[in-house]
Formats: structure tokens, C-alpha cells, sequence
């Protein structure tokens, strides 16, 4: 298998992008063993499960992309989450706290676009090989 350099490319964004989101995750995780759960409920969904939703889509999902899994799949996740928060959630707030979201939601939407690359789990077991 050669690897191109936009393999390689492809394969430090979805591991930068992951795992800079983990570190948005990590801490929202925390809130789930506090004894009353406070969160945002954006869209209706519940204060319970809008925090169980974002702590998938921002510390189990990007574990899963790092390593290529069904990366344009669950990409959508935080693709989904970072809309809500940047126009949602932070829709009446400054840019500058809206922007770490529209960087993430960029940054998984170009790994979305782009797949997995050769890279990844995804191409090790297809049957049809990616390119």
C-alpha cells in the first residue's frame, strides 16, 4: 500500500480535530456523575440526554474517527452537535465564542467530505479499497 501525502493529511485531521474535541468532552463526561446535571437543552431533547448525546459526539465519536472506523458515519455527530452549539446554542453570543465550534464543525465536515483515507480501519477492512 503506498501512502500519499493526502492520506497522511487526512490522517492528522481526523486525529487533531479528535482529539482537540476530546478535550471539550472529557469535562462534559465529569457532569454525568455530578448529583444534579446541568446542561443546556438546546433543542428539546431533555437536559439528561443533550448531555449524553454531546459527551458521544465529543469523547466516544472522536476515539472511533482517530483510528478511521465508520468515519464518515460518525462524522455526523459532531457535525450535528457543533451546528447546535454555534448557532443554537451561541447564537446570541460574540463570534469568539462561537468560533471554536465552527472549527470543528469545518474540521469534520472536510472529514466527512474527504473519508477516511488509507489510513484508517475503514480501508483495511473494505473489500472495495477507497481511491
Amino acid at each position: 500500500m503506498k501512502t500519499s501525502l493526502n492520506d497522511i493529511s487526512i490522517f492528522i485531521a481526523r486525529v487533531v480535530f479528535s482529539i482537540l474535541l476530546m478535550t471539550h468532552g472529557l469535562p462534559k463526561f465529569n457532569r454525568l456523575f455530578e448529583d444534579k446535571i446541568r446542561f443546556a437543552d438546546p433543542i428539546g431533547l431533555g437536559k439528561e440526554l443533550s448531555l449524553y448525546l454531546t459527551v458521544f459526539s465529543e469523547l466516544i465519536v472522536p476515539f472511533f474517527i482517530i483510528i478511521g472506523y465508520k468515519t464518515r458515519v460518525l462524522s455526523l455527530f459532531p457535525i450535528v452537535t457543533m451546528f447546535i452549539a454555534a448557532f443554537i446554542v451561541h447564537s446570541a453570543d460574540p463570534f469568539r465564542k462561537m468560533e471554536p465550534a465552527i472549527l470543528f464543525l469545518t474540521g469534520f465536515t472536510i472529514i466527512l467530505i474527504s473519508g477516511p483515507g488509507k489510513i484508517s480501519l475503514d480501508y483495511f477492512f473494505s473489500k472495495k479499497k477507497y481511491y
